[in-house]
């Protein structure tokens, strides 16, 4: 029969293992045993359901300390991002967020605004707070991590890490022939902030796709990001400083739809139009983009997808499977209201006062 044992809310402690064997006149290992659904062990159902009630009733919760002592898995994991804001984090969160939450599993997150310090000091930071494993989104990494690791978007080659990342030359092929089935040849380029980890592959691979639709990058038609924000802010000074120039161009190829936001919001403020005027294309398709005015024609990738998949290939990590070193996902172009044929001849481009 159970032992009389004080309440954790009258003695001001939490519930102890030790608590609950004299309680329940039972051994800490065979508590142990129950609570944490050890294999192999020849426990009654009876006594696994007196171990589990009296858990409740005095809500016991395990150790976490002492289950990584014991090399037990915590069933954690520690998520890097750069930022936390609406638009691709968020959606790549969200996918690899679900995916844990149906495996049953938890998640820490912190977000390390591309500084080089804090992504060199977290792992070792949520190492000590007992996670399984890492999943890095848009994050460069400059040395192999002391756990299991996936990427998102992360360009290394590490050893034992995997990455998930999109085609960019595939995604770049149907931009650039997207615009170009349209009839633009005189096109302006957002590239994207050089810690981003998708701006130089997604740079060459539209430098590659645009020689092979024979149209000119001019220098001069290209507005480098700097800012590291998920505002449309990212792109409205440069555009403005790209009209100023007097540049005749007809479309505008950017880095991502909040950049496309912020370059229509300029154009709009010098007395142009989208897409009479000049064409806009966004890549990423973040929710927003189809509820803006005029709603984005953009490069969809599938965000909700590469963290799923991230995280799926983190959990076969854990369970010891081999997983490939690199998983390509394949974009689709989007076609709405931000892009049409160029004008002829084109409005010349003016700030209004």
């Amino acid at each position: 029969m159970p032992k009389p044992v004080s309440s954790p809310h009258q003695t001001g402690r939490h519930a102890s293992l030790k608590m609950l064997a004299e309680y329940l006149g039972l051994s800490p290992s065979t508590i142990s045993f129950v609570l944490n659904n050890t294999p192999g062990r020849s426990i009654p159902e009876s006594t696994r359901a007196r171990v589990r009630a009296a858990a409740a009733k005095f809500n016991y919760q395990p150790s976490m300390i002492a289950r990584t002592l014991q090399g037990k898995r915590m069933k954690t994991i520690g998520v890097l991002v750069p930022i936390l804001g609406e638009g691709y984090h968020s959606q790549v969160l969200s996918g690899l967020g679900d995916y844990l939450m149906r495996e049953e599993y938890f998640y820490f997150t912190v977000h390390h605004q591309h500084k080089k310090d804090l992504i060199s000091a977290y792992p070792d930071l949520l190492r000590t707070r007992g996670v399984d494993g890492i999943l890095a989104i848009d994050t460069h990494l400059y040395t192999p991590l002391p756990l299991p690791t996936v990427l998102v978007a992360g360009h290394t080659e590490l050893p034992n890490i995997t990455n998930v990342v999109l085609d960019h030359e595939r995604a770049a092929h149907l931009a650039l022939g997207h615009l170009h089935k349209l009839g633009h040849r005189q096109i302006a380029f957002i590239q994207g902030q050089p810690f981003s980890s998708d701006s130089d592959s997604r740079w060459a691979a539209t430098l590659k796709a645009a020689q092979e639709f024979g149209i000119e990058v001019h220098e001069d038609l290209v507005v480098h990001l700097s800012v590291d924000s998920t505002s449309p802010e990212i792109s409205y000074p440069g555009i403005r400083k790209l009209i100023q120039t007097r540049r005749p161009f007809t479309a505008v190829c950017c880095f991502n739809d909040v950049s496309a936001m912020g370059s229509i919001r300029a154009l709009h403020e010098a007395g142009l139009h989208v897409p009479s005027d000049v064409s806009i294309l966004g890549f990423d398709d973040i929710q927003s983009s189809a509820y803006q005015v005029p709603s984005l024609s953009t490069i969809r990738q599938p965000l909700r997808k590469m963290g799923a998949t991230a995280a799926q290939m983190l959990l076969k990590k854990l369970s010891g499977e081999q997983t490939p070193d690199l998983i390509h996902v394949e974009p689709e172009l989007v076609v709405r209201e931000s892009t049409a044929p160029p004008r002829t001849p084109p409005k010349k481009h003016k700030l209004s006062k």
